[in-house]
């Protein structure tokens, strides 16, 4: 792939990791609630959802998801029931962010890694900006070769991202800050997630 069009796309998988959404809400909840580390984990564990998603669509797969619609709907339904757990897991949680911030519960766990995966493999939306995405990109000619290289940039600029994310809302001067907050942050990212859910579902 010329360097030109990688660079190209790369700049466009940047804004896409970088806008608000689903994924966004749960790293950040994952960082307040377990620390730096769990942040980190989620953050890469979506990356490798992303990875799938762009993989499976510069091969093709991705547009086959798209043009059935019982399929996207059926995966799009699971996505809200997932994001529906985690919101109403956060609204019910007693004082996960609070003993979390308080440095209580910095311990990683397999919920982060969980939880990073399916909130990217559970979002068929990620099959329809690869699609948009790779359909300016993908050349005839290109191999097998040059399509891994997209689907590693596309998830390696995505934990990148959210990597950054979960180092920052972890830095101790921003943790004292939230410390006040602490409990507050557990309902309105519950309602963030339950909002999420209403919407990716309708």
């Amino acid at each position: 792939m010329p360097l030109s069009l990688w660079l190209s796309m790369s700049l466009i998988c940047i804004f896409g990791a970088m806008s608000p959404g689903p994924s966004l809400a749960v790293v950040v909840q994952n960082t307040l609630s377990g620390g730096r580390l769990q942040g980190v984990i989620t953050g890469i564990t979506h990356a490798f959802g992303i990875v799938i998603w762009a993989g499976l669509t510069a091969g093709g797969i991705g547009l086959l998801i798209t043009q059935r619609p019982d399929l996207f709907n059926a995966m799009r339904y699971a996505g809200a029931a997932f994001l529906l757990y985690l919101g109403i897991r956060s609204l019910r949680s007693k004082a996960g962010t609070a003993n979390a911030l308080q440095g209580s519960n910095n311990n990683p766990s397999t919920s982060a890694a969980r939880d990073g995966f399916l909130i990217a493999i559970l979002n068929p939306k990620i099959a329809l900006f690869f699609l948009a995405l790779f359909s300016q990109f993908v050349r005839p000619e290109a191999g097998m070769g040059e399509k891994v290289i997209m689907a590693l940039t596309a998830g390696g600029i995505d934990a990148l991202w959210y990597i950054i994310v979960a180092v920052v809302l972890s830095h101790s001067t921003i943790l004292d800050h939230l410390r006040v907050w602490a409990r507050f942050l557990d309902r309105l990212f519950g309602l963030i997630l339950i909002g999420l859910a209403i919407r990716v579902a309708l």
